[in-house]
């Protein structure tokens, strides 16, 4: 494949990485890529066989070039993902609702100076500790994730009032960078906490009203390909999931 592909040749050692690996011959240093190296072999591959592949990899890039030009069509294919996974009409409009909600909070980071990967994740982890009382990575625990699986999305497997408590904490959050002008990852991790405590207010109002805590063990599992709601708060038990972010 080098051989037949000059710039794949090029790259080789950016696209493929020698990693140990556990054998039952004890570790053996192997050639291994990520999702994007692969496809990126695919595209080498001269076989017939590879040809579905190929056509599949041109229209789901045609697919992004529509959705950069039109964002609601991301937003519509979106449902249609989360409905072929099974998910309830109602929870899918919260959900993308919820995407929405996220990514003008990002943008609004971006504005203000915080742009590494890592401050997201803090930020991010002061609004929803704030609105739920929870850290994210506990929140994962009690939802039965795998601590392992990194690309879980937790809130994927959120009932319909944990999804609306984050949409009200990141929704706050933005409101209140904008009104203070925040600036840097300082700043705006103060807010995050600031938008996460009114969430986090009227999450206790309600719990306080129902008698119900809101952060439950129901979740939403991926089961013979289709997702099941399953349990309740008093007799759900935490189950390992295998479900991956879209």
């Amino acid at each position: 494949m080098k051989q037949r592909d000059e710039p794949l040749a090029e790259g080789w050692v950016q696209i493929v990485h020698t990693l140990p690996v556990d054998t039952v011959g004890g570790k053996q240093i192997m050639n291994c890529v990520n999702t994007e190296g692969a496809f990126r072999l695919i595209q080498s591959i001269p076989s017939k066989k590879a040809e579905p592949f190929k056509r599949w990899l041109a229209k789901v890039g045609y697919e992004r070039i529509q959705e950069i030009e039109n964002p609601e069509l991301a937003q519509a294919r979106a449902k249609e993902y989360y409905k072929l996974k099974g998910y309830p009409k109602d929870w899918i409009e919260k959900r993308v609702r919820g995407i929405a909600i996220r990514q003008e909070l990002t943008d609004e980071w971006v504005q203000r100076g915080v742009k590494e990967e890592r401050e997201y994740a803090i930020l991010t982890n002061e609004i929803s500790t704030a609105t739920f009382g929870v850290p994210i990575k506990k929140h994962k625990q009690i939802k039965g994730l795998d601590p392992k699986f990194k690309n879980q999305n937790l809130r994927d497997h959120m009932t319909d009032l944990e999804l609306i408590f984050s949409m009200l904490g990141e929704a706050s959050t933005t409101e209140i960078a904008r009104n203070r002008d925040a600036r840097g990852f300082v700043e705006n991790r103060q807010v995050a906490r600031k938008g996460g405590e009114i969430a986090g207010g009227a999450r206790r109002k309600l719990e306080y009203e129902t008698g119900r805590k809101v952060v439950s063990s129901d979740n939403y599992l991926e089961i013979a390909g289709k997702v099941k709601k399953i349990g309740n708060t008093s007799k759900s038990k935490y189950k390992k999931n295998r479900l991956t972010n879209l």
